[in-house]
């Protein structure tokens, strides 16, 4: 095996629960490059994995099926000569290129009629196997066989050159122990921890002598300013001010991590930064941070909780609302010092 491509998922966080499969794809091809095919917003993550070579980014958008460019694309991917293909998304859309493309070995799950398209068939048992890392590592097996275990780790390079670069744009100093806030989340606002929470837990770390950063994309800066009002400026509003890149640079820097579940609190996880990762309409029991330095923390005796809605159905949001900053802040206290 000389080549390897691999059909990245959509979402950051899938991509880096995707990881443990390219440790495992590595493990049992040693000689073979690994390249990732993405779409531009998880690129940032892919590049920063050891086991890639490089990674492509696609130029779709999603909905319309694309034909005329999957297959131009594809052209361009005959040159490279993979020998297998791995399909993560289990559209038929994503199993197109790699067929369009003539690589002989094509692995991924049945799904989406996409027989002939994938020809090393995975059938997924989804009891035996409830955590999306799981899944995707078994895709580095044979059709049939379980995935290895334990699971690879999760690993992020770290830029220094860059991370020194931001924190003197952005005007940041060190003098003090970072704490850092992700309080978006792209899915929706019922896995969003409210904005009045974030900002007491910040006055308390800030009185501990913390600073506390908050780090997110351009739709969370709104979030963010509303947590640097509410907490009298105890936090620094980042949301917006970096590209993913550097929000991983930056995140290196911090000795605990609070988080939505969210593609940052797996950032977080691949770090191995101390986290919490909070829970209200949505599970740990499917992706959790793959991080043995995580504090979960989740509802208790809401039978509403997950609903895995957007917005809360119920209209109260008590899964969040009734996880309270004293409760984080005593699972701050109980994460191990980082090493």
């Amino acid at each position: 095996m000389q080549r390897i491509l691999i059909v990245a998922p959509n979402w950051i966080g899938d991509s880096l629960l995707a990881q443990p499969l390219l440790a495992r794809l590595q493990q049992r091809y040693p000689a073979a490059s690994i390249d990732a095919l993405a779409p531009a917003w998880t690129s940032a993550v892919l590049q920063r994995m050891p086991q890639l070579r490089q990674v492509i980014n696609t130029p779709f958008v999603h909905g319309p099926l694309q034909l005329r460019q999957r297959w131009q694309l594809a052209r361009q991917l005959r040159q490279n000569d993979y020998q297998l293909a791995v399909v993560l998304p289990n559209s038929l859309k994503a199993a197109l290129l790699p067929w369009f493309a003539g690589i002989p070995q094509r692995a991924g799950f049945v799904g989406e009629s996409r027989y002939g398209l994938i020809n090393h068939l995975h059938r997924l048992d989804k009891q035996a196997l409830p955590l999306m890392a799981e899944r995707y590592a078994q895709l580095a097996e044979d059709p049939g066989n379980a995935p290895q275990r334990p699971l690879g780790a999760v690993q992020l390079q770290v830029d220094l050159a860059n991370r020194t670069s931001q924190l003197q744009r952005l005007r940041l100093r060190l003098d003090k122990p970072v704490s850092v806030f992700c309080p978006g989340a792209e899915y929706g606002p019922a896995k969003r921890w409210p904005s009045a929470h974030f900002a007491s837990l910040a006055q308390q770390l800030a009185g501990e002598g913390r600073q506390v950063w908050l780090l997110g994309g351009a739709g969370d800066q709104a979030i963010g300013e509303a947590i640097v009002q509410a907490s009298q400026g105890a936090a620094i509003n980042l949301c917006g001010q970096t590209d993913l890149a550097s929000a991983i640079d930056l995140m290196s820097l911090a000795d605990q991590v609070v988080s939505n579940d969210s593609g940052l609190m797996h950032v977080a996880a691949a770090l191995g930064r101390p986290q919490v990762a909070l829970y209200g309409s949505s599970s740990a029991a499917h992706t959790p941070p793959l991080n043995p330095a995580a504090q979960l923390l989740m509802p208790e005796g809401l039978t509403c909780s997950p609903c895995f809605a957007r917005v809360c159905p119920l209209g109260h949001f008590r899964c969040m609302t009734e996880l309270t900053p004293a409760r984080v802040m005593r699972a701050l206290q109980q994460l191990a010092t980082p090493q």
